[in-house]
């Protein structure tokens, strides 16, 4: 029984819930048991934004993530709020970017990815939350591409189409870096 519990985090207009939602609908693709809980406050753009998904090989009893196997902060905030919420042995993504401080924790698996400056040195400035999707896939060894491809399609709108490639660019950058 494979349960993985994810919580991204940052501020509104970063794509937290699109990439938790990419991650659930690759889960659904897989025959796997999914939830995706989206939490923001008052403000979509600019506010803090947060979003939980489990994915799982059982059902999800409940769709609340308070102690995550993956962390993704995507601010300071969001990495103050939350690092000491990840299970002991889990792993935190940390938009290196954006996050100048280093993780205090010793018993976690840290990734630093400059994330936002990927994206905006590749000409994709609002793919920093893919290129983040990309490192874990490649590091936690999920990366299919007929899941991938499956699920960006039912995440990206059909009048979005011309989106997919350079999502899937921006994927490829985080997993080669």
């Amino acid at each position: 029984m494979a349960t993985t519990q994810y919580l991204f985090a940052g501020f509104g207009g970063q794509g937290i819930l699109f990439s938790g939602k990419f991650l659930a609908y690759k889960g659904l693709t897989e025959d796997k048991q999914v939830s995706w809980l989206p939490s923001y406050g008052p403000e979509m753009r600019g506010g803090t934004a947060s979003c939980s998904v489990i994915v799982s090989d059982t059902p999800v009893g409940s769709p609340i993530v308070s102690k995550p196997d993956v962390l993704v902060a995507m601010n300071l905030p969001s990495l103050d709020k939350y690092e000491d919420s990840v299970k002991a042995g889990g792993v935190i993504f940390v938009d290196s970017s954006l996050i100048e401080r280093k993780v205090n924790r010793t018993d976690v698996t840290v990734h630093y990815i400059p994330a936002t400056k990927l994206a905006s040195d590749n000409q994709m400035p609002t793919l920093a939350n893919m290129i983040i999707v990309g490192k874990i896939l490649k590091e936690l060894g999920g990366y299919s591409e007929e899941s991938v491809n499956a699920a960006l399609k039912k995440v990206i709108s059909a009048k979005r189409a011309d989106m997919l490639e350079i999502n899937l660019k921006a994927m490829q950058i985080g997993a080669n870096n």
